[in-house]
């Protein structure tokens, strides 16, 4: 006889671990089992041999996943007058197989290194599995199938859609194999996946006034991160005449679809969390994963959109968090229309950054940066913003004691340098204050 190897293997008599034995097989190249020979090659045959058959399908049935049985075959050989069952495993095309019992985890999966069935590394796991998957990570099988769903119920409930097994798996969220995918374990409560925010004192990373790492499914990290920056988004009230209007610091459709975008966008195949950092002057909004090859930052902010994570994508459309496939961005850089300063975005070939900038901090700043620029003249058009907010050029006129030639010059050298903004046309023109 042969001696024991990567793709032989002998047992002596029926033993449970035989499933072992069976699982490292179908996950490395295949291979025979022979029972009835003991690991030294002495044959030593089957007694019983309709009750180990029996046995041996029934546990490879019953405790070994995804389903092997139609890559295993069974026969009876006499060798040296004595029964010998020889169990022939090929390679399964679901791999990882794993244990039920135990799992997709080191002691559920093993393979088969020299003579030896082992237990396979994560690492080897996470291979096996994008293998059999591809490279969607949303798609592929996940690592833990011990998942609870509270977060994702409750999010179905509310927008009156009936979640099940069945919608389960039409949303992805199970895969072909009836196995959590990792798009479940995403909006799981057992997301590995966290959101880390950081305040800062100032406008630097010197000190630090607050922090937070939001963890569970990304619905609940959405919704409690949301909460905690809305914490730092102040209101500030001004008066239009007798009106008084209430305004954010930062646009909240900005802060909206931002958040939306770090959470929809990023690129879950890697472990880094998502950062965000609250500064005086702005917030920023840090995303594991460029751009999605193909599409250039010109297309983006223009509303091309290629998704990622198009089941992710899809499951948060459905769910009406968000509108469209590629408006977020436009939606961002529109709720900041009428300010100086505009949303920054910067992209590398690994990570995303969108800035928002404070609205008030912008227009104090600004305001501060226009003075030294402007002559005197202009300056005094500046000042008439004082007790009013808008000016008509007969204003100007009348109040500075100034030609009409003049005023339009003003006006037109002020419009230029983007400090202020006109409304209105023919004789209903009026300006204002950019920021404003």
């Amino acid at each position: 006889m042969n001696t024991e190897g990567i793709n032989t293997e002998y047992k002596r008599e029926y033993v449970e671990d035989i499933k072992k034995t069976v699982v490292a097989f179908a996950n490395t190249i295949g291979g025979k089992i022979y029972l009835g020979i003991d690991n030294d090659g002495q044959i030593i045959g089957v007694q019983d041999y309709d009750q180990t058959i029996l046995k041996i399908t029934n546990t490879i049935r019953d405790s070994i996943k995804p389903d092997i049985t139609l890559f295993t075959s069974y026969h009876k050989e006499i060798l040296e007058e004595k029964v010998v069952i020889i169990i022939t495993v090929q390679k399964g095309t679901a791999c990882p197989y794993y244990l039920a019992g135990k799992g997709i985890r080191p002691e559920g999966v093993y393979v088969r290194q020299g003579a030896s069935s082992v237990p396979a590394t994560e690492t080897a796991i996470f291979k096996m599995i994008k293998e059999t998957a591809g490279d969607n990570y949303e798609e592929i099988r996940s690592l833990n199938q011990d998942l609870t769903f509270e977060s994702l119920k409750v999010e179905f409930v509310e927008s009156n859609i009936k979640i099940d097994q069945a919608k389960m798996k039409t949303l992805h969220l199970i895969g072909e194999d009836d196995l959590y995918s990792n798009l479940g374990l995403l909006l799981s409560d057992q997301c590995i996946h966290t959101i880390k925010v950081a305040v800062f004192e100032g406008n630097t990373k010197e000190t630090f006034k607050d922090r937070y790492e939001f963890a569970g499914s990304l619905f609940k990290q959405l919704k409690d991160c949301y909460s905690f920056i809305d914490r730092y988004n102040s209101t500030k009230s001004e008066f239009e005449g007798l009106r008084r209007i209430d305004k954010r610091n930062y646009p909240t459709t900005a802060i909206r679809e931002a958040l939306l975008n770090s959470i929809v966008h990023r690129d879950y195949a890697y472990s880094g969390s998502t950062l965000i950092s609250i500064f005086d002057n702005r917030i920023e909004f840090v995303t594991i994963g460029g751009l999605v090859k193909g599409i250039a930052k010109d297309d983006m902010l223009l509303g091309v959109s290629m998704l990622r994570n198009k089941n992710l994508a899809n499951i948060f459309y459905r769910l009406k968090l968000i509108e469209a496939f590629g408006t977020g961005i436009p939606k961002i850089m529109e709720s900041y229309h009428t300010y100086l300063i505009e949303p920054k975005i910067d992209i590398t070939d690994n990570a995303f950054k969108i800035t928002l900038y404070n609205t008030d901090f912008i227009k104090n700043s600004i305001n501060d940066s226009f003075n030294s620029l402007l002559n005197e003249g202009e300056q005094k058009v500046i000042d008439l913003f004082k007790d009013v907010d808008s000016i008509r050029r007969k204003d100007i006129e009348m109040k500075l004691s100034i030609s009409q030639p003049m005023a339009i010059k003003h006006l037109k050298n002020l419009l230029e340098k983007e400090a202020i903004k006109k409304i209105g046309s023919g004789k209903n023109v009026r300006y204002h204050l950019s920021g404003k």
